[in-house]
């Protein structure tokens, strides 16, 4: 679940005070209705009290009024500039970090970035002998994009039981479905070659699962799931369904995550190690441009602080570290950390407890190793 952040480089580099607003967004009971009743009076007020700018105060107290048709519980998380919504997140799920609303020197993405990890494409298709229907869905998102295919039908049932013809027609209806099959596989390859989809489910009839799994690109054949049945129609079989499919991207993302830990071990003990291990070394490699991929428990480094910068090195542990760039304020060690990755064009990976070695609450993995034979050093 590594998430690439330069979608938000952008974003990080424009100027504050930015107004954020994390809150909790359920409307599916008598109080939770009442309490986005007047949650946008309190998020206006909040944002006063800390010398919010007027028409700041107004697009959030706009952006966070009761939206209609979401199931609860879901959460917000609202950004906004110069009297301009940036980012305004309906965001399944409870809160997974404490509600705040906040004036801030940057953006502090940490709590979008938690409900969704990464937006991870993969598809759904549920499949029969005669035609199928796929999906393309994304973590994170509610929004999905489907495409039916339909195939050819053959009738074995017009046919007299027994004999040479029933044997004859069986081969043709055979071939019906292997040619079903290439069509539904052929799609399939040229969602997943578009969207980058990094999961297959396949559900529906048996056959045809084993059919349209042997017709996919041999690239793609390891993506693939399978999921032994048909997408219900109850909402409670649906919901059956839908966590056996999170089981399978739960178990992708924790095959992703062994294979980089299993890459940071392997470059401990080296002579020039591309990774770096603790705090300091993550700020250092950061400052350098030089992070690939850092790995942050972030609850771990919840009470630290850093200083954001509004020029390279983007991040400093003091004003005398700053290399001259201009110091724009002291903000939570997670939020400058993941600032400044974006900034140099790293990915995250967000861990929990005891994922990383005992004592360590941040890792990178490196581009050039560290030592005397670093680029320019």
């Amino acid at each position: 679940m590594t998430r690439k952040l330069h979608e938000f480089a952008d974003l990080y580099r424009r100027r504050g005070p930015w107004c954020v607003a994390y809150i909790d967004a359920s409307a599916g009971n008598v109080d939770s209705l009442e309490a986005a009743e007047v949650r946008p009076v309190d998020v206006r007020r909040a944002l006063a009290k800390q010398g919010a700018p007027p028409e700041d105060q107004e697009a959030a107290e706009t952006a966070v009024l009761p939206a209609e048709g979401v199931p609860s519980p879901a959460s917000r998380y609202l950004l906004v500039q110069q009297g301009t919504v940036a980012l305004n997140e309906l965001l399944p799920g409870e809160l997974v970090l404490p509600e705040r609303v906040s004036v801030d020197p940057i953006p502090d993405l940490l709590p979008l970035l938690k409900h969704r990890p990464e937006e991870l494409p993969y598809i759904v298709a549920e499949v029969s002998r005669e035609d199928a229907e796929i999906r393309l869905l994304f973590v994170g998102r509610e929004e999905s994009s489907v495409e039916d295919v339909k195939g050819e039908k053959e009738d074995i049932t017009k046919l007299p039981a027994g004999g040479w013809s029933q044997d004859k027609f069986q081969r043709q209806t055979e071939q019906v479905w292997r040619r079903n099959a290439d069509q539904v596989a052929e799609q399939i390859d040229r969602v997943v070659d578009s969207s980058g989809a990094r999961l297959i489910v396949l559900a529906g009839d048996v056959r045809a699962r084993g059919l349209v799994r042997d017709q996919l690109a041999e690239a793609h054949k390891p993506l693939v799931s399978m999921i032994d049945s048909h997408m219900p129609e109850s909402r409670t079989g649906r919901r059956a369904f839908e966590d056996k499919v999170q089981e399978r991207i739960a178990l992708l993302w924790a095959a992703e995550q062994e294979q980089i830990m299993d890459r940071l071990a392997q470059q401990q003990g080296q002579a020039n190690p591309e990774s770096v291990t603790g705090f300091g070394g993550v700020l250092t490699a950061l400052q350098q441009a030089q992070v690939e991929l850092m790995i942050l428990n972030d609850t771990a480094l919840a009470g630290h602080h850093l200083l954001a910068l509004g020029a390279e090195p983007w991040v400093a542990s003091a004003p005398e570290h700053s290399l001259g760039a201009e110091v724009l304020g002291q903000v939570p060690a997670p939020a400058a950390l993941v600032r400044a990755a974006s900034l140099t064009d790293a990915s995250l990976l967000l861990v929990p407890d005891g994922v990383l070695p005992r004592g360590v609450d941040a890792a990178a993995l490196l581009r050039w190793p560290t030592g005397p034979e670093a680029p320019g050093s």
